[in-house]
C-alpha cells in the first residue's frame, strides 16, 4: 500500500512541478515586471530556492515522493533488485505521466504560451553538458544524504543553490533541465519526444551521468567521508 502512495505522490508532485514554474514565470513578467538587471536576477534566484523547499517539503511530507527520475534512480541503485525494478517500472513512469498530464493542462489552459525548444548548441555538446551538470547534481544530493541525512534545512538549502547555479550555467545552452520527466512534458506536447535529440540530450546522457555519479560515490567519495569521520572521530578522543 506504501508502494502505491509513493507512485500517487510522485504523478502529483510531477503534475504540480511545471505548473509552478510556468506560474512563476508569468508572475514574475506580469505583475511584477522583471528584467534582466542584477536585482531581477537575484529575485528570481530567491524565488526559485523557495520553490525548491516547498517541493522539498512535499517530498518529505510524502515519505519521499519526488518529480525528477534521476533523483529517484540514484538511490536504488545502491539498493536491492526489487526497489530497483519498482523505481524503473512503477515510479519513473508516474512522473513521465505527471509531467505530460501537467504540461498538456497548462497548454489548453494558457493557449498563448509558447515553448522554444531548449537545445541551443549542437546534439554532441548538448549531451556533454547537461550529463556534465547532472553528474554533478546528483553526486551533491548523495555527498548530502551521507553527511547530513537528518538535516532537512541544511541539505535543501545546498541542493537548491547548487542547482540553481548549475541552471544558471546551462540554462542558455540546454535548458538547464537536470531533469528528463520535466523536458518529456514539452516534448511530448510539441510531438518531439522520440527525436534523436531529446532522447541523446535529455535521456541517455542525464542517466548515464547518473550511473557514473554513484559509481564515483560508491568508490571514492564515500570511502573518503568514513575516512574523514574516523580521522574526526580520533580528534574528538
Amino acid at each position: 500500500m506504501g508502494g502505491v502512495k509513493l507512485i500517487v505522490s510522485d504523478f502529483i508532485i510531477s503534475f504540480m512541478w511545471p505548473w509552478t514554474t510556468i506560474l512563476i514565470k508569468i508572475f514574475m513578467y506580469n505583475p511584477l515586471g522583471l528584467g534582466f538587471e542584477t536585482k531581477d536576477d537575484i529575485i528570481r534566484c530567491g524565488v526559485s530556492v523557495i520553490n525548491m523547499f516547498v517541493f522539498a517539503w512535499f517530498s518529505k511530507l510524502t515519505k519521499g515522493g519526488a518529480y525528477n527520475p534521476l533523483m529517484v534512480l540514484a538511490p536504488a541503485m545502491s539498493g536491492d533488485y526489487s526497489t530497483f525494478l519498482y523505481t524503473v517500472g512503477a515510479r519513473i513512469p508516474a512522473q513521465i505521466i505527471g509531467s505530460i498530464t501537467g504540461v498538456s493542462y497548462i497548454i489548453k489552459t494558457y493557449p498563448e504560451l509558447g515553448h522554444r525548444d531548449p537545445l541551443n548548441i549542437d546534439i554532441h555538446r548538448g549531451a556533454l553538458t547537461e550529463g556534465f551538470f547532472t553528474f554533478i547534481i546528483v553526486l551533491i544530493s548523495l555527498g548530502l544524504t551521507a553527511k547530513i541525512p537528518g538535516s532537512f534545512f541544511r541539505k535543501t538549502w545546498i541542493s537548491s543553490i547548487s542547482k540553481v547555479a548549475l541552471y544558471i550555467l546551462s540554462a542558455d545552452l540546454t535548458g538547464g533541465y537536470m531533469n528528463p520527466a520535466s523536458v518529456i512534458g514539452w516534448a511530448y506536447a510539441s510531438g518531439k519526444h522520440l527525436t534523436k535529440e531529446h532522447l541523446l540530450v535529455y535521456w541517455i546522457a542525464p542517466i548515464g551521468a547518473t550511473i557514473l555519479a554513484v559509481q564515483v560515490f560508491r568508490l571514492v567519495v564515500r570511502p573518503m567521508l568514513h575516512e574523514n569521520a574516523k580521522a574526526n572521530a580520533k580528534k574528538s578522543d
